[in-house]
């Protein structure tokens, strides 16, 4: 698949905290992406967050507006090895 980030648990990890530090259920979090242009809709979130389904890096994008973090905070904890 073209312009995907392969998962790994630390990834979905991350997504799980900062939607829940930003106290937006998925719902919220998605209407917010699909008005920055990303198509996706709920249950599609819900399989990124659970790591059964990769990430656009358009979206990624999306969540990093969303979220107004540093894309850092996608990737903390994620070691080279993992």
């Amino acid at each position: 698949m073209r312009n995907m980030i392969l998962q790994n648990v630390s990834l979905s990890t991350n997504l799980k905290r900062l939607r829940a530090d930003s106290g937006l259920s998925q719902s919220k979090v998605v209407a917010q992406m699909n008005l920055l242009g990303s198509p996706l809709d709920r249950p599609a979130y819900a399989k990124i967050e659970l790591g059964k389904r990769n990430i656009k890096v358009t979206d990624l994008v999306a969540l990093q507006q969303v979220y107004n973090v540093d894309f850092a905070e996608f990737f903390k904890g994620i070691k080279p090895h993992e």
